[in-house]
């Protein structure tokens, strides 16, 4: 059994990535999902306003979300090779109790495009959204497979069976933390220079 996690910055396409990762059989959690469950919308859009323009208060709403989301996340993971979807899977100080971490990259420009067309968010906000994580590039450079979607669905279905198909059948039985192994997707020079 492997414990496997995705991450990646805001609005780079972990949700579609999960979906195609579902059709193909894979058991997911979404850390997301919990807080969605935790937290009512009106009062998540409240919130918002307040956290990701004074870190203190960010870091005291997620000292009260975060041990939750945990306690949920490992319980899911117990059993088989299941995948739980982390976006602040760094930030938080979980990595290292995770043998697979996967990181989906996407251009900034992607991301805020998609933030201001499907979340209604100014590019100021979106701009404070992505400040507010840690860069994807390093998230990238600290997991041991990097996706990128940068290309159409389609390229992204393909990257998400390619992932699917090394991993969840036959996952490593060790990863050595200081060893690397990318899926064998051409790289993407944008993962080089662009940021989050």
């Amino acid at each position: 059994m492997a414990r496997i996690a995705i991450t990646g910055g805001i609005a780079c396409g972990k949700s579609l990535l999960s979906s195609f990762l579902r059709e193909l059989g894979a058991e997911i959690i979404d850390a997301d999902d919990i807080v969605h469950e935790i937290i009512p919308a009106d009062e998540r859009r409240r919130l918002a306003k307040i956290v990701f323009s004074n870190p203190a208060e960010r870091k005291a709403l997620e000292a009260r979300i975060h041990p939750i989301v945990r306690e949920r996340i490992d319980e899911f993971l117990q059993t088989g090779n299941r995948i739980a979807i982390i976006p602040l899977l760094f930030e938080v100080g979980w990595d290292k109790d995770f043998d697979i971490i996967c990181t989906i990259t996407s251009p900034q420009e992607q991301q805020i495009e998609r933030m201001i067309s499907t979340r209604g968010y100014t590019r100021e906000e979106a701009l404070a959204r992505i400040a507010a994580q840690m860069p994807v590039e390093e998230k990238a450079a600290r997991s041991h497979y990097v996706i990128h979607n940068d290309s159409t669905p389609e390229n992204l279905r393909t990257q998400a069976r390619t992932f699917y198909h090394t991993l969840i059948p036959h996952p490593p039985s060790l990863i050595p933390s200081v060893t690397r192994y990318p899926l064998p997707i051409p790289p993407h020079e944008s993962l080089a220079t662009k940021s989050l």
